[in-house]
């Protein structure tokens, strides 16, 4: 296995992506801390995993929240190897002047600052360990942006940039940070990225990825299993586009 004896901090973890990083990783041995802000979604997904997840309902954009998960993590776990920065968030697709200052600023809370706040709680941990990696989710939308989603385009686009900072900075310590950009994938957020849910749009969507499809949480998972493991012990920095070719 190939996370075995490793302890992973997943956010978004309850559905989607954050879901199927979480069933990867747990399949390949890692102990899991799961956090969402959907407690009783967060808390049946730990549950299918015994004793070896643990859940928390906690808002990433809160500093105790990551303090208290990082914390109860090493306790009960003993290490913080990896910390996949999922959660994230979207205003709906419109012109750009249309998007209130709330959600601005809920969009970069969820996709920017709670990176921030991860690095704040979990590098110390790792620095006395002498490894770790993060896994930030980024978007095709800061490689390719779309019309209608300046914002968070914007917020994606500062995710790569900040990992590219972090693991210039953070090599010495021997901790890894990368990115993985996926095309949208079928998930709740899905129609905010689109504007509505239908099949004319869908069908549009799916004409600009050459291989046809939305992502899925086994393409995401897979690639952060690989980032994850020790067989990406050289890679830094990276931007890996999980993508169908959408961004070619």
């Amino acid at each position: 296995m190939r996370l075995e004896g490793k302890v992973a901090v997943i956010t978004g973890a309850a559905r989607g992506f954050g879901a199927g990083i979480a069933e990867v990783f747990a399949r390949e041995g890692a102990r899991l801390a799961l956090i969402d802000i959907d407690g009783d979604g967060v808390e049946r997904l730990a549950k299918q995993r015994s004793d070896n997840a643990i859940a928390f309902a906690a808002d990433v954009t809160k500093a105790e929240d990551w303090s208290r998960a990082v914390r109860a993590c090493v306790e009960r776990f003993g290490r913080l190897d990896i910390v996949a920065n999922n959660a994230g968030t979207s205003h709906r697709n419109q012109p750009l002047l249309d998007v209130s200052e709330e959600e601005f600023e809920r969009v970069f809370a969820v996709n920017v600052k709670s990176i921030y706040l991860s690095a704040q709680a979990a590098v110390p941990v790792m620095r006395k360990q002498g490894s770790g990696v993060f896994i930030n989710i980024g978007s095709t939308a800061a490689l390719r942006p779309r019309p209608g989603l300046a914002w968070y385009n914007g917020s994606k686009g500062a995710v790569h940039l900040i990992s590219r900072s972090m693991a210039v900075e953070l090599a010495p310590d021997k901790i890894r940070v990368c990115v993985i950009a996926p095309v949208a994938g079928d998930t709740p957020l899905l129609a905010t990225f689109m504007g509505e849910d239908t099949p004319q749009r869908r069908a549009a969507f799916l004409a600009t990825v050459p291989l046809g499809r939305f992502s899925t949480p086994a393409d995401v998972a897979n690639a952060a299993l690989f980032l994850a493991s020790d067989d990406a012990g050289f890679l830094t920095g990276n931007v890996v586009e999980v993508d169908g070719g959408r961004c070619v």
